[in-house]
């Protein structure tokens, strides 16, 4: 399904097809879900069928390493994530809801985190439908581009903010740190093949690590900001974006982002977001002084 040159680096993609749309982003949200910077409003929410595929569209299919109770399982245990966390007892009440024993839980062997990257690879297919069914981005200059598809992807995680340490917790663990920087080395390339970027060789790399620190300090950013419907995030994020658009900036960033990674991989998450709150408040007065 996904189309660009991180499936050379990364192996196999995931195999995702339509998700169940209400159960990622509750249909009392939708309205005001995907309202861009630029103040274009489009409801990300189509009609599609449930586990039973019954609706319009192709019966969404598990991941490989899923089977089918398995995947029906944990789009279930989304519905309960805001009250409960991810945790097991999401999935267990999620089980229950579909008519599975709660004791399928034991069958994932990493259970919470396998949650999260469901949740993961949903928000990438999502955001992938979007662009293919007509996302506007041909009006906007490719900074604009970059901005619109990161701020909808990140509003995708709005229902679930208050617990979404919890999620970036337990993606930062040793053991889940390779499906983590693959789902999100994914989700930045296929940024940039949306914004139709044909970057090549040294350059593909460094525009890629760029988007992915602009798009992980922004998420960060995101998780401290109380200000009304994310304002103060979006000026942050148009801000990063615009900085990454310029070369030496561009490469400070990278080397910042590389930072922030090397600083939280197997740290909690309170330790992770320290080190990338520290960097992003020196990050102005460096990069003035670098290059």
């Amino acid at each position: 399904m996904y189309r660009t040159a991180a499936k050379r680096l990364l192996g196999a993609g995931l195999t995702t097809s339509r998700l169940l749309r209400s159960t990622i982003i509750p249909s009392s949200y939708t309205s005001n879900l995907c309202t861009s910077s630029m103040g274009h409003t489009e409801s990300p929410i189509s009609n599609q069928s449930g586990p039973t595929g019954t609706g319009e569209g192709p019966r969404r299919k598990p991941r490989p390493e899923f089977e089918e109770e398995q995947a029906r399982v944990l789009s279930a245990s989304l519905r309960h994530v805001a009250r409960l966390g991810w945790t097991e007892e999401a999935m267990m009440a999620g089980s229950r809801d579909v008519g599975v024993s709660p004791s399928i839980v034991g069958s994932f062997s990493r259970k919470e985190a396998a949650l999260v990257e469901y949740f993961m690879d949903e928000c990438l297919q999502l955001l992938v439908d979007r662009v293919d069914s007509g996302l506007d981005l041909q009006n906007l200059i490719p900074s604009e581009r970059i901005s619109k598809l990161i701020r909808v992807r990140l509003e995708m995680q709005v229902p679930y903010i208050s617990k979404w340490p919890q999620a970036l917790s337990i993606q930062a663990h040793p053991v889940n740190v390779p499906t983590s920087f693959k789902q999100r080395a994914m989700l930045v390339d296929e940024m940039w093949h949306a914004v139709g970027d044909g970057a090549s060789d040294l350059d593909w790399y460094v525009k890629r690590t760029v988007l992915g620190g602009v798009y992980s300090t922004t998420e960060i950013y995101m998780l401290t900001d109380d200000s009304p419907e994310y304002r103060e995030t979006w000026e942050f994020l148009d801000d990063r974006v615009k900085d990454a658009f310029d070369l030496k900036k561009s490469i400070q960033e990278a080397k910042y982002f590389a930072q922030d990674i090397g600083a939280g991989v197997g740290k909690s998450f309170q330790g992770l977001m320290n080190g990338v709150m520290q960097t992003m408040s020196t990050r102005g007065g460096r990069s003035s002084s670098s290059f």
